[in-house]
């Protein structure tokens, strides 16, 4: 029923007409802008004028009897690839980083009652742990770790990073700044970590930890953050009698350190091995506390255990108990110390013909200074000894005997630790 008006129709078939001129145009336009396009992309490609390559890959038959042609087929690869400082420094040292195996023995002895028994000695994986390749001397080769990591083994296997293990010999160990140093076969090592300088690193420097979280299916693994903190301090009981022995001078980072991370590599962006990492703060409210060994401490201390198997310190040949931790009754009635006093150490025992006995140190004198620096408690003498003296120097002591005031002067000896 419906219709259209005669002048209407003739408008819109005018327009219609219009519409369609106008569309071929576009068609023919878009179609030789197309050629133009396939056309063009090699050559500014050739000439560098596109931010990437494009590869082409042409397949052209021809089939005489179908006189059928495939069609030109253009492939595009586009490849990124990102290099960084951490990655330059990461690719410098990550090759020196192994992991280290703990073997221990895990036999028994069983006694039937006739003086004859039966045993059976097995070894198995104790712990694992990482290490730093530092050193390599024609057919040997050095590693630094943490002495926790190769404590109590029977044998010790380092694993490179191609998978190749290797028996260690443990040179030496030094439970006070936990290090240790093993011996290798060098003919399969590639790389060796380069020291750095632990003493110039930046609060907020970018650093990275390179090692064996949880053995060898984390081998490897690298993880980055910043300098937290320098010169930090945490107490060490080393006979774990909860009595702190010994304070570490640590780094810190919030670079992520995981068990089976100790004794690998903490680095600078130049790939320099700046630290040891050695620990972390493991409560369930902390987060992000590493700690690591600055590498210029332990260098002196690698050094004594690659070449003597011990670490060479000063010795004075006395047994020492903080005053701090003796109760106040027998500060005064043993010690006889002055009211006012109540800092120092008192020795418990003097070593006969020691360096302290030469000295004229006697059972239960207390130290109060060395050197003219105030002695407060057993890590103050220790620090002041360990870190500032050398072994046949001179140690000017005072101390109290029965309330007096006295002076006297020793000789250090290199015997054997306080």
């Amino acid at each position: 029923m419906g219709y259209y008006d005669d002048h209407s129709q003739g408008r819109y078939r005018e327009q219609r007409g219009n519409r369609g001129g106008f569309f071929i145009a576009s068609l023919v336009g878009a179609i030789l802008g197309a050629i133009l396009v396939i056309v063009a992309l090699p050559a500014l490609s050739n000439r560098g004028l596109l931010p990437y390559k494009i590869e082409t890959n042409q397949n052209t038959a021809t089939n005489t009897t179908d006189n059928t042609n495939q069609q030109n087929v253009i492939h595009q690869q586009v490849s990124y690839d990102v290099k960084t400082d951490t990655t330059d420094a990461v690719n410098k040292t990550a090759a020196a980083v192994v992991g280290i195996n703990n073997i221990q023995s895990t036999g028994f002895w069983s006694d039937n009652g006739n003086g004859n028994g039966s045993g059976d000695n097995s070894e198995e994986a104790a712990g694992t742990g990482s290490g730093v390749i530092y050193k390599k001397d024609n057919n040997r080769a050095f590693v630094v770790t943490n002495h926790h990591v190769v404590e109590g083994a029977t044998k010790l296997e380092v694993s490179l990073t191609d998978g190749t293990k290797i028996p260690a010999k443990l040179l030496g160990s030094d439970i006070w700044t936990d290090l240790a140093v093993l011996e290798i076969d060098a003919s399969k090592v590639k790389k060796v970590a380069v020291f750095g300088d632990s003493d110039s690193l930046k609060m907020g420097e970018p650093v990275i930890a390179i090692g064996n979280p949880l053995g060898a299916t984390f081998s490897g693994s690298v993880t980055q953050g910043i300098i937290s903190g320098l010169k930090r301090t945490i107490p060490v009981d080393i006979d774990q009698n909860g009595v702190v022995d010994w304070q570490s001078e640590v780094l810190q980072t919030d670079a992520a350190i995981n068990p089976g991370n100790s004794g690998g590599a903490l680095i600078n962006m130049a790939g320099q091995v700046i630290g040891i990492n050695s620990m972390k703060i493991s409560q369930e409210a902390v987060e992000g506390i590493g700690l690591s060994i600055p590498i210029n401490s332990a260098k002196p201390i690698i050094d004594d255990l690659e070449h003597f198997g011990s670490v060479k310190r000063p010795y004075m040949g006395v047994d020492l108990k903080s005053v701090s931790e003796i109760p106040a009754y027998y500060q005064e009635e043993a010690l006889k110390l002055p009211r006012d006093v109540n800092y120092g150490v008192a020795l418990r025992q003097v070593v006969p013909n020691s360096p302290a006995a030469q000295a004229g140190l006697q059972e239960l004198d207390v130290i109060v200074e060395m050197d003219g620096q105030k002695i407060n408690d057993v890590i103050d003498l220790r620090k002041h000894l360990y870190q500032k003296k050398k072994i046949g120097e001179k140690l000017k002591v005072k101390f109290y005997r029965d309330g007096k005031l006295k002076e006297t002067t020793l000789t250090l000896s290199g015997e054997r630790l306080q």
